[in-house]
């Protein structure tokens, strides 16, 4: 194997060996730079910081060339309650430093407070996180990268409705129900010092998933993770718990991880990885007491990607954070397929790398207490454990999981709708009755409803005889020519787009005038060529209306268009006399009390209790 050494043609940028014995991968790497504005608050060892440390050592050393570098779309509320529940993500998006006061019993119920502490920005740092993780998933799934790098990720002891160790949000678990929408089995491998309880707990009842987690056990948080706890009922005996002791060594540590990793991949055979790399195993960690060194650490990715399975690799724990920074860096560098060089370049966070300035993380002189034979006899359990199980275990009949509006139909509820509601103007364009459409619901006259009884003969007689003077309104009705009541008017105007009047016999307009010869107003028969144009139209509608001014002015109509009592006045004479196109002149007389009377200004025959006579058709007379 030959490695050639690679320097950056930028001045300034670090340099890297090509790993030549390995085939390139496509690799996804997931940043959001808003991840190092977050700060879990004074004195506490989470440090967000470390993740934009590792970004600039990725980029100085020119890694950018390499793999393609995203921001994902934070996750939602709710992609996050395909694992938690509704009422722990919502408290998680409405707890701020400020309203922390007002949900104590909250704070107690979901474990939040201690160790887990209230921060400004809380639920968008754990929207970022989950949301890396989740697109990495999918990227996988699709088969758009073979790796996916997500180091804001991993906090693996979120539980379904409670926060512990750090962790709100188990962005582990979001991803591997994503890998499951595809993949058939998905094997998970965490080489964090403290043990992945949350997903282990999550998954502890299926074959779908098999847990793999190498930790620190005994008197040490979170107190799980013994050799026996194997999961139960369907996922019996696919927990795989591997308990250490402090002081662990890269040479110890390499040959327990390989063993153990090497057959469950032979017998579970996954067809996705999900690796956490917890960064707190390595030597010198604040809340670690493990042994390893930077190089020692890599060495489990870099065995896990020869597999040549879908890879996704998160962070985790982490608390010095300069060690933290070179060791995700470095194992970003092997994801891409080249080693990065000892030199750390310059960089903005270069001060933090001193006094060496070199990317490297060193063993110290601690002892180790795994002897050889306990780790023997750990092995033994577990390919034992291993050996009671059914091999690629078969997914036939199961349910995969789903996003929770995948089977949502956007019209399930329409009948439950509040009709007094304003509707969006999509679904009233859907609801626009069609010219030619007829119905005897009990909205009919919305519509266009025509007192006929073969409306499309009657429709085409209109259509002739208009010869194009009437408009058409945007929505595609007929717009009018002639003035409507006001009341009536405002009224059409909130259903929508201009309809005809329910009443036939309400104030003429141009398309019932322009049809045939009928009873007017004024009970007078107009004969068809009086009514041929629409101007003379007009002009007959304004002498109407004048007419009726008078007689309601008279007192022989009162304010329900009823008659009223006899008077010895005489009628009063037309006031206009409008002539046809012959010269014959358009005879007008006072209205016909009862039936034939004009209704006031907003008024309809339905609201006065009047019967709405047909009305009478001369055409041919």
């Amino acid at each position: 194997m030959a490695n050639a050494m690679l320097e950056s043609n930028v001045p300034g940028e670090g340099v890297y060996e090509k790993l030549m014995s390995q085939d390139k991968k496509r690799v996804c790497y997931f940043f959001d730079s808003d991840i190092g504005n977050f700060h879990y608050g004074p004195g506490h060892p989470m440090k967000p910081t470390r993740i934009r440390m590792c970004h600039s050592l990725v980029m100085n050393y020119g890694l950018y060339k390499k793999m393609e570098i995203f921001r994902a779309k934070p996750a939602t509320r709710r992609e996050m309650t395909q694992f938690h529940t509704d009422d722990y993500i919502e408290f998680l998006h409405r707890i701020n430093p400020e309203n922390a006061n007002n949900y104590a019993r909250e704070q107690q119920k979901y474990n939040v407070g201690d160790d887990s502490p209230i921060f400004d920005g809380l639920f968008e740092y754990c929207s970022i996180s989950a949301g890396g993780s989740m697109e990495g998933a999918a990227r996988l799934s699709r088969d758009k990268c073979d790796i996916a790098v997500n180091w804001a990720g991993g906090l693996h002891h979120a539980k379904k409705a409670e926060a512990s160790g750090f962790c709100y949000v188990n962005d582990i678990v979001l991803g591997i129900l994503e890998l499951l929408r595809y993949h058939e089995r998905v094997l998970y491998i965490d080489i964090d010092v403290h043990h992945g309880d949350g997903v282990e707990e999550a998954f502890y009842t299926t074959d779908r998933v098999m847990t793999v987690s190498f930790h620190k056990y005994g008197e040490f948080f979170p107190g799980t993770g013994e050799l026996r706890d194997i999961g139960i009922g369907k996922g019996k005996k696919y927990a795989v718990n591997v308990p250490l002791r402090d002081g662990i060594t890269d040479a110890s540590y390499k040959d327990i991880f390989e063993s153990v990793v090497n057959r469950a991949v032979e017998w579970y055979r996954p067809t996705a990885i999900v690796l956490q790399c917890g960064a707190d195993s390595l030597a010198g960690d604040k809340l670690g007491c493990f042994n390893l060194s930077l190089q020692g650490h890599a060495d489990c990715v870099e065995y896990v990607k020869k597999f040549n399975l879908p890879l996704l690799l998160l962070g985790g724990g982490g608390y010095t954070v300069r060690a933290t920074s070179r060791a995700w860096a470095y194992e970003t560098g092997l994801a891409a397929g080249v080693k990065l060089g000892k030199k750390i370049p310059i960089n903005e966070y270069y001060e933090h790398y001193g006094p060496d300035y070199e990317l490297d993380v060193r063993s110290c002189n601690m002892e180790d207490m795994n002897t050889t034979e306990y780790l023997s006899k750990i092995k033994r359990a577990v390919y034992e454990n291993l050996r009671d199980i059914d091999a690629a275990p078969s997914v036939q009949m199961q349910n995969v999981p789903k996003m929770p509006h995948d089977d949502e139909d956007d019209k399930e509820n329409e009948d439950m709708e509040d009709p007094d509601t304003r509707l969006h103007t999509r679904m009233t364009d859907a609801r626009i009755q069609k010219d030619t459409e007829l119905s005897d619901s009990e909205d009919e006259g919305m519509g266009g409803r025509r007192h006929r009884q073969n409306h499309n003969e009657a429709q085409n007689s209109v259509n002739s005889k208009r010869k194009g003077k009437a408009t058409m309104s945007p929505t595609g009705s007929l717009s009018r020519r002639t003035k409507r009541p006001e009341a009536e008017s405002s009224r059409d105007s909130s259903m929508g787009p201009s309809v005809p009047p329910q009443d036939s016999q309400a104030v003429p307009d141009t398309v019932a005038l322009a049809e045939a010869p009928k009873t007017v107003s004024t009970g007078a028969v107009l004969p068809t060529s009086a009514l041929a144009e629409d101007d003379k139209m007009d002009i007959y509608s304004q002498g109407v209306d004048a007419e009726l001014q008078k007689v309601v002015e008279t007192g022989l109509v009162d304010k329900i268009g009823t008659a009223t009592e006899p008077s010895t006045e005489q009628p009063v004479a037309p006031t206009a006399t409008p002539l046809t196109s012959s010269g014959d002149a358009v005879v007008t007389h006072p209205p016909a009390f009862a039936s034939d009377s004009i209704l006031p200004v907003g008024k309809l025959a339905s609201e006065v209790g009047e019967e709405t006579p047909e009305p009478v058709n001369h055409v041919g007379q």
